[in-house]
């Protein structure tokens, strides 16, 4: 799948944020700038007008580690694991121990030695034309069979 634009990230986003619910995870994969942080702006603030919520400043958690977005009922976790040396600084966070009425997307998975049966990994990247995005969407677990390429 191809990104062509701001819009087509706020689509997808859009897209996923009408599939996924409490206790989903979310992995994204790709280098510094390709549009991870963007993908989960455009998620966040979409799932936050559905629910006649003001839309929050969705940053990057790379300082912070994580950010905490309250939507309703729902609770959505941000992580950003760039900084995190080891999976020993992954343990400590507890990431994998509360799930109930939390979704969690993760930007930098790749220092998770045991990932969670069920996800959603999206890797992006960039195209040969620097302003395009290519997108790859892999479920495991419950999300094994499904069609993200009718997304």
């Amino acid at each position: 799948m191809q990104l062509k634009s701001l819009e087509d990230t706020q689509n997808l986003s859009s897209k996923i944020s009408k599939i996924v619910g409490v206790s989903d995870i979310i992995f994204l994969y790709g280098e510094i700038g390709v549009g991870k942080t963007t993908f989960v702006r455009f998620l966040i603030n979409h799932l936050e007008a559905e629910n006649g919520i003001k839309k929050s400043d969705v940053l990057s958690p790379t300082f912070n580690i994580v950010y905490e977005y309250d939507i309703g009922d729902t609770k959505i976790l941000h992580y950003d694991l760039y900084r995190l040396k080891n999976y020993k600084d992954i343990l400590q966070l507890g990431m994998f121990e509360i799930s109930n009425n939390h979704i969690k997307i993760v930007e930098w998975p790749e220092l998770i030695d045991t990932k969670p049966k069920d996800r959603i990994d999206i890797q992006f990247q960039y195209s040969k034309l620097m302003d395009y995005r290519t997108v790859q969407i892999n479920g495991f677990g419950k999300w094994k069979d499904y069609k993200f390429d009718a997304v």
